[in-house]
C-alpha cells in the first residue's frame, strides 16, 4: 500500500499541448477518454512505464499522472521490485513516474484495468492519516506544456520526485 504524494493534471480539451490526449483519441491513448477511474498506462522514451488515472467523463481525455508515492505497507516488497537493497531509503522507492510503477508492479498489462476494484484500487485517505498541505507548481520532464501550473504534491515531502518546485 502507498499513498500518493505527487501528481501532474494533463487536460485532452485542446488547451493543454503536454498532454497525450491534445489532438483527440488515438489507438495509444483510448484509455484517456474514458470511462474514468481506470488507467492510462504507456512507456515514456520507451524505457520507463507510467500511469494515469483517468478522470473525465467518457469520451473527454484527461488524466492524472501518478508521479510519487510514500510506500506505507509493503517497502520490502516494493524494493525488491525495483532491485533495492533493504537499507535503501524511503524517499527513493516511487520518487518517480517510472520507479512509482516499478515498486506497485503497474506494467503496460495494467492499460485500462479499473481502479474501483481489483488488484490496483484507489482509496480516500483514512481518518487517521496525517494530512497533507498540497501545494502546485508547473509541471516538469515536458518540452510543451511545461510553463502550465498543472504539478500537484505534498509539501517539502521527502518522497516527491527529485524535480524540486520552483
Amino acid at each position: 500500500m502507498a499513498r500518493i504524494v505527487e501528481v501532474e493534471a494533463y487536460l485532452g480539451d485542446g488547451s493543454d499541448p503536454g498532454s497525450h490526449c491534445h489532438q483527440g483519441p488515438t489507438a495509444r491513448n483510448q484509455a484517456m477518454f474514458g470511462p474514468p477511474g481506470r488507467l492510462y498506462v504507456y512507456r515514456s522514451y520507451g524505457i520507463h512505464t507510467c500511469a494515469n488515472v483517468v478522470c473525465e467523463a467518457e469520451g473527454r481525455g484527461a488524466g492524472v499522472l501518478l508521479r510519487a508515492v510514500q510506500p506505507v505497507e509493503g517497502a520490502a516488497r516494493m524494493r525488491k521490485a525495483r532491485g533495492l537493497g533493504p537499507s535503501t531509503a524511503e524517499r527513493e522507492i516511487g520518487s518517480g513516474p517510472g520507479k512509482l510503477c516499478q515498486a506497485l508492479g503497474i506494467s503496460l498489462d495494467d492499460y485500462g484495468a479499473s481502479l474501483l476494484r481489483g488488484r490496483l484500487t484507489l482509496r480516500r485517505p483514512g481518518a487517521s492519516d496525517p494530512p497533507l498541505q498540497v501545494a502546485r507548481c508547473r509541471r516538469i520532464g515536458l518540452g510543451k506544456g511545461r510553463q502550465l501550473p498543472y504539478r500537484f504534491y505534498a509539501e517539502d515531502h521527502p518522497c516527491i520526485s527529485r524535480g524540486r518546485p520552483g
